[in-house]
């Protein structure tokens, strides 16, 4: 197995999706369900085959991390509708994993057998892939934030038009605390697997350099998009806080969240100096 094999599983694996996410549009569960997990059974096994003729776990480079937050998003879309039978989600996810597709196709980046010692530890591979788990939660609720968000301006427009609406829109705005609801969980859990995330990484770095963090600008980045999460969590729990500032409160955060990933790479605070860019080599 090798890169080059990559564009038919990739194709494979998005045909099935797109199928699932259409039959979810159509109420066929059980299509639904099965199509999108065999499409990741599919790319998964790409993954399984390159991990075994690499000889490593793919995860050094940003294209061979995009490949797991293909593999997760999808994952967390399904586990989203079979909990709560939203029918866009898996659309949704499915869209969102043809872009990193796309892009792994067309910057695939260096892929090769070659690990540096850092990268041996038995850490490094938990750490990585459950913070990629994390980053797939944490976007699905982003996406529920930017629906939230436009739904929200939708209503308020349609309730400014028409007086005699107060009882549907009481009823929508039952429908929308049922969805924050969902967005919560959604950042919770996501948080949760940041956390463990953080703390393998805490056990690689001392594994690796000798110290458990040493604000190094990825770890910088690192927290400050964990404590803004965490800043969303105490805001929700206030009495009077308001919807429309924690929906924006989440669109920030992924963006933080962004500038940890794969920002950091780009700015001239970690050229040289950054333990953690060596996925740019």
């Amino acid at each position: 197995m090798n890169w080059s094999h990559f564009i038919y599983f990739a194709v494979c694996a998005v045909v099935l999706w797109v199928a699932g996410a259409y039959a979810a549009w159509r109420d066929k569960t059980r299509t639904a369900y099965v199509t999108t997990i065999i499409g990741l059974v599919v790319f998964f096994a790409f993954i399984v085959g390159l991990w075994i003729s690499f000889e490593r776990p793919p995860l050094r480079t940003m294209g061979e991390t995009r490949l797991w937050y293909s593999f997760f998003l999808p994952l967390v879309g399904i586990l989203i509708y079979g909990r709560w039978h939203y029918k866009w989600i898996l659309s949704f996810s499915t869209l969102l994993a043809f872009v990193f597709v796309c892009i792994n196709v067309i910057k695939p980046e260096i892929h090769s057998k070659t690990l540096m010692p850092a990268l041996q530890s038995p850490w490094f591979a938990p750490h990585v892939i459950v913070y990629m788990f994390a980053y797939a939660l944490l976007g699905a609720a982003t996406v529920m934030a930017g629906y939230l968000l436009i739904d929200e301006r939708f209503l308020l427009r349609q309730a400014s038009q028409r007086a005699e609406r107060k009882m549907k829109d009481e009823k929508n705005s039952k429908v929308r605390s049922d969805e924050m609801a969902i967005t919560d969980n959604l950042v919770n859990v996501g948080l949760a697997f940041m956390t463990f995330g953080m703390l393998f990484g805490a056990l690689w770095a001392k594994e690796a350099w000798g110290h458990y963090w040493a604000w190094d600008p990825k770890e910088t980045w690192a927290a400050i998009t964990w404590f803004g999460y965490l800043a969303y969590i105490h805001y929700r729990r206030l009495p009077q806080s308001r919807l429309h500032v924690a929906l924006w409160m989440l669109i920030v955060c992924f963006i933080l969240l962004q500038m940890c990933w794969w920002g950091i790479n780009y700015l001239p605070s970690a050229q040289g100096s950054s333990v953690h860019t060596y996925n740019m080599n």
